[in-house]
């Protein structure tokens, strides 16, 4: 195994550098830091974080992003001066260990944008992460590789808030100036392909590339679709499609040559995944996949994919080229198609409704779906959702920069633009009962194929969306979603209180988003 002095890095330790995905798995299980499951994927439990900790991000402020960054609740500023003290920290503390590891690989499937990176973890299922989830660089190119970003992500160094300006003990730091992502405190993988994002997201704006948090796949005549949506609404699932080609099932960016994948792999939900409904990512965990945070069913090391003992979070990650059917390199034509989508628990949306580009930017601004609470809790209602751009924890830009470049490539490039929701029906969540996901696929498929050009539509009364009177392979009666309820004005009442919920939530963004319009 070969090892690489660190020395522009001020580490006296050696590392282990450029390791296979099997090496850097022997290491895991040597160490007792992972299991393998009964098909050969590694299995590790990331300790006391299993998700993002949106609170515990921050963003250096200083000449670069202190009148570009949108301070919010995600975007929390911290000192140029607590950031050198824990990369000096950080540093110090990687030297005192017998081992860490170093990755360096690409961001971005594009070569004119794609950003060299480091990565140095403190265990080897962090680098098996980096190796699954970015890009390698040929043998050649590494000769010669020089990074541009370096990312530290050391799970056993805790911060002190009083001596490093953090809220607790865990952290995840962005500098701007000095090309740096620190993570410490946390084992969860996701934080290094979310502190990346974050990179892009300030990035890739300022050359005019949208970057954006969607799925994409290829269709057999080479025609592009996007898929966005929040945790839970069936982005990876519906883009993971066996008669079109992947791209990427979560961060790409849009130029004006078309759409590039951001990562190298995928990072997949797995509760209550099954073979029968998503049988791409089930084939996908498999050796040299990385699981997060499951359990196994007793007595044997087969996953239990409906146990939520640890998290409902659970994941998996593996390289794209699991995907049978996946494009590489993950490049693509201006999309043709692009889906917004939504798991309405209050049942009102309807399956599916084309919007006008106006009405793009509304549902793009609030990114909305409704989640229903752990019934172990007694909360049945439905919960509101809205994240702006359906990724507000990753932009550090005012949403309204987004929408804007957003919009500019609609109207440039003609994009027809879907509503899906796939959530309820019939009523809300208790009432009424789940789209069925095999609708919800003949619907996509319908319009991917042109089969809703010509059939007639009629405006939602509430939303103005419109909705498609007939679909192939879908019944019509469940086309219109009021038409399913039982009670109509228990329907209209539901509606024009979820579309107050939008207009204030609109407002809390509408004048910056004029401004960048104007």
């Amino acid at each position: 195994m070969e090892k690489l002095e660190l020395q522009n890095l001020s580490l006296k330790s050696r590392g282990y550098y450029q390791l296979t995905v099997e090496e850097l798995v022997q290491q895991t299980l040597l160490r007792k830091e992972g299991v393998l499951n009964d098909t050969g994927a590694l299995v590790i439990n990331t300790g006391e974080f299993t998700g993002r900790s949106p609170a515990d991000k921050f963003i250096v402020k200083d000449e670069i992003t202190r009148e570009t960054v949108d301070w919010n609740k995600f975007n929390h500023p911290l000192d140029e001066s607590y950031f050198l003290i824990l990369k000096d920290e950080m540093l110090a503390y990687l030297v005192q260990q017998s081992d860490i590891w170093i990755r360096d690989a690409y961001a971005c499937a594009d070569p004119a944008v794609r950003l060299k990176l480091r990565v140095i973890n403190e265990n080897p299922w962090g680098n098996h992460f980096a190796a699954n989830m970015f890009i390698d660089p040929a043998e050649t190119e590494l000769k010669n590789f020089k990074p541009e970003w370096l990312i530290i992500q050391a799970p056993g160094f805790k911060a002190n808030p009083a001596h490093h300006g953090t809220r607790q003990s865990n952290f995840t730091v962005v500098s701007f100036e000095h090309k740096t992502i620190l993570i410490g405190g946390t084992g969860y993988t996701g934080e290094i392909k979310k502190g990346v994002f974050t990179v892009l997201n300030f990035i890739l704006p300022q050359h005019n590339i949208l970057s954006m948090h969607c799925s994409a796949n290829e269709g057999k005549k080479g025609d592009t679709a996007l898929f966005f949506g929040l945790s839970g609404t069936g982005k990876t699932t519906l883009s993971s499609d066996p008669e079109r080609k992947l791209i990427g099932d979560d961060e790409h960016g849009w130029d004006e040559k078309g759409i590039f994948n951001c990562e190298g792999g995928c990072y997949a939900k797995i509760i209550n995944l099954s073979a029968e409904y998503e049988p791409d990512i089930f084939g996908a965990i498999r050796e040299g996949a990385l699981v997060e945070n499951t359990m196994f069913i007793n007595g044997t090391n087969k996953i239990d994919f409906k146990c939520k003992a640890i998290t409902e979070n659970t994941r998996v990650s593996y390289p794209l080229n699991y995907i049978k059917n996946s494009k590489i390199p993950s490049t693509a034509v201006t999309p043709k198609n692009l889906f917004f989508l939504t798991c309405d628990a209050y049942g009102v949306f309807p399956p599916i409704s084309k919007l006008t580009y106006e009405q793009a930017m509304y549902y793009f601004i609030n990114g909305y779906t409704a989640k229903v609470a752990g019934t172990e809790e007694g909360v049945k209602e439905p919960q509101v959702t809205f994240s702006a751009c359906f990724g507000a924890p990753f932009l550090p830009l005012h949403p309204g920069a987004y929408a804007h470049l957003l919009k500019e490539k609609l109207e440039n490039h003609q994009t027809n633009v879907w509503m899906i929701n796939t959530g309820w029906t019939g009523g809300a969540y208790g009432t009424g009962k789940r789209i069925s996901i095999a609708y919800t696929r003949a619907m996509i498929s319908a319009a991917l194929n042109g089969q809703l050009n010509e059939v007639a539509y009629q405006p939602h009364p509430v939303f103005g969306i419109q909705m498609p009177q007939s679909c192939p392979n879908v019944p019509s009666e469940i086309l219109d979603p009021a038409k399913t309820w039982a009670d109509r004005k228990a329907y209209d009442k539901t509606a024009l209180a979820l579309a107050q919920k939008f207009k204030e939530n609109f407002s809390l963004y509408q004048n910056e988003y004029l401004e960048y319009a104007l």
